[in-house]
């Protein structure tokens, strides 16, 4: 197979053909899930199915072409919606349908899609890669971990989900296994700098700053230009409260890989943080161009905007309001979306009854060791003190 051939999977035996884009689509379905597509491959020959009748396949490759214009993704997703529903075996299509539908932020439907695929292709790492992706994206770090845990323990030398494990790890609250499984991934990659990245970040979550940093120093020595190296080394920086040299690493990681939207996620980031609302806004607009359905941009959007509201400019407020219902919309257990939501009722659109719905959300679905829980539990407790010290029975 051809390196775009294992991104975006054809039939087994199936002509190759012209020029169809298959570099294009590779590129969106990388820029759509975040993770590193460059050495993703089928760990074996995926299993041969039924042949799939010309027309699904036709309307497949029609597809292709269509999703790698920005105007063309609607029809795209219209072509593999027949496609698979006129050859259901046809597990390429189960598993692109389910890459644009998380792209749109539409992850019930994409987690739905990329596990038919991976029931017809249970030996593609593509397909569980993207699919444990869907899931931490749903709040449900730890079904990822499962998922990604037995795949890696049937096919031990599949970097891309092994690497895919370690970060659904360490999002599960489960660091010291994350830090085993970026151990033996930097076995398997001795020196990769990649590989070196995650295992700093696995550090980073340990709180083992120093250990982290020699690793990204490490990595910089064995590829001074690899921008996920310079992204994990903005990391280390934030952690260290050294924002500005942060802002540095994060402009590098940009200038490196102007495609990748998480150094540009972590620049605005620095800026919200320094109270630079405005630019901080441009930053994640333009990630959002890439990744319209980036919940991350989203709520660093809705933060800035809520930064440059007041009681005479609500306009901002409304505005991030829309974005994070988007959220709640799409994934309604995120919490998150949730607190930031509540937060904002609560201090900057005096909307008590509206906030209360929201913090009550965000304690019923955040993780028991969240620091803003304490926080949100005194907010509810006092608002129901003046609630009844307001009410007529407390009046008489």
């Amino acid at each position: 197979m051809s390196v775009e051939a294992r991104a975006i999977h054809r039939p087994s035996g199936m002509r190759t053909g012209g020029n169809l884009g298959w570099a294009a689509w590779r590129m969106l379905l990388c820029a759509s899930l975040g993770f590193g597509c460059a050495s993703a491959a089928v760990v074996q020959e995926a299993p041969r199915v039924a042949a799939p009748r010309k027309a699904a396949v036709g309307k497949m490759m029609r597809a292709v072409e269509q999703a790698a214009r920005p105007e063309g993704r609607e029809q795209a997703l219209a072509l593999l919606e027949q496609a698979v529903a006129e050859d259901p075996e046809l597990w390429e299509a189960h598993y692109n349908l389910g890459v644009l539908r998380a792209r749109r932020g539409d992850l019930q439907e994409a987690q739905e899609q990329l596990e038919a695929a991976l029931a017809l292709a249970p030996n593609a790492e593509d397909v569980v890669a993207a699919l444990g992706e869907v899931l931490r994206r749903r709040e449900r770090a730890d079904v990822a971990v499962t998922v990604l845990t037995r795949f890696v323990t049937e096919y031990p030398v599949a970097l891309t989900a092994r690497r895919a494990l370690v970060v659904a790890l360490r999002e599960a609250g489960q660091a010291d296994l994350a830090l085993t499984q970026a151990r033996e991934l930097l076995k398997q990659q001795p020196g990769d700098p990649a590989a070196l990245a995650e295992l700093a970040l696995t550090h980073l979550e340990l709180r083992q700053v120093d250990v982290a940093e020699l690793l990204v120093q490490e990595a910089l020595k064995a590829e001074p230009h690899a921008a996920v190296v310079e992204r994990t080394a903005g990391l280390i920086a934030l952690e260290r409260g050294e924002d500005a040299l942060a802002f540095a690493h994060f402009a590098k990681a940009s200038e490196l890989d102007p495609s990748d939207t998480a150094a540009g996620l972590n620049t605005a980031t620095v800026l919200l943080r320094a109270g630079v609302y405005d630019r901080a806004e441009k930053h994640f607009r333009a990630v959002l161009e890439v990744e319209p359905d980036s919940d991350a941009a989203k709520l660093g959007l809705a933060a800035a905007l809520r930064g440059q509201g007041s009681r005479d400019k609500t306009a901002p407020y409304q505005a991030a309001e829309v974005l994070l219902k988007q959220i709640l919309s799409a994934t309604p257990g995120h919490w998150a979306a949730a607190h930031n939501l509540a937060v904002l009722y609560a201090e900057s659109m005096d909307r008590p009854a509206d906030a209360t719905a929201q913090y009550e959300q965000f304690l019923s679905t955040a993780p028991r060791e969240h620091p803003a829980r304490a926080r949100a539990q005194k907010w509810l407790d006092d608002h129901s003190t003046q609630k009844s010290e307001t009410s007529p029975q407390a009046k008489q």
